[in-house]
């Protein structure tokens, strides 16, 4: 089980490979592209959604009508992305430009993603109940012992260098939150219990 941070497609695929059955965060992709959009001043009716794909011709067709048409694919792990563009022209002469594509002089463009099997496969498992509760177990276990060992220990990075020696520093900085939570949930009742 893994947050956001470490839930990408790479270790999809590489836990897949070894038969782990992984449960991690999705990722807020919509956001991400949401934000981009902005950055580039495309207004929010003209974000990816406002353009209806046609997969007989493989195009995009834009809200103004014109067509967006294949420009190639990039290769990354997990996933193939699919670019698609408008003619600079039709963006050019379009009345929605100043909304849709103000920075752009070469035409709207727009990537449609196709995730390999695994990658699918994870997605859909993480739209089921059954997966969404159990990654809302990891917050209260995982969460509140690396507040408190950031927090209560100052382990906010490694002092030492190499795998080993900072394998060992983890493993004190546990040992340590293990006691202390022993001290707190175990210990101190029976002492205070005893004392009564």
């Amino acid at each position: 089980m893994a947050d956001g941070g470490f839930t990408s497609r790479e270790n999809i695929l590489a836990l897949a490979t070894q038969g782990i059955d992984f449960i991690g965060s999705i990722g807020e992709q919509q956001a991400k592209d949401a934000s981009t959009l902005q950055r580039h001043g495309v207004a929010a009716e003209f974000s990816a959604a406002a353009f209806r794909y046609d997969p007989v011709e493989d195009l995009y067709r834009c809200p103004a009508g014109h067509s967006l048409r294949p420009l190639g694919q990039r290769q990354r792990i997990g996933v193939v992305q699919h670019v698609y563009r408008a003619e600079a022209s039709d963006c050019q002469s379009c009345p929605f430009k100043a909304q849709c594509c103000p920075q752009s002089s070469q035409g709207r463009s727009l990537t449609r993603s196709e995730d390999a099997p695994e990658v699918q496969k994870f997605r859909e498992k993480m739209q089921t109940p059954q997966a969404q509760e159990i990654y809302r177990q990891r917050a209260p276990v995982a969460e509140f012992p690396n507040a408190w060992i950031k927090d209560q220990l100052g382990l906010r990075q490694f002092r030492l260098r190499g795998l080993v020696k900072v394998g060992l520093e983890a493993l004190w900085a546990c040992l340590t939150y293990n006691l202390q939570q022993w001290i707190r949930l175990c210990w101190r009742p029976r002492l205070a219990g005893a004392q009564n």
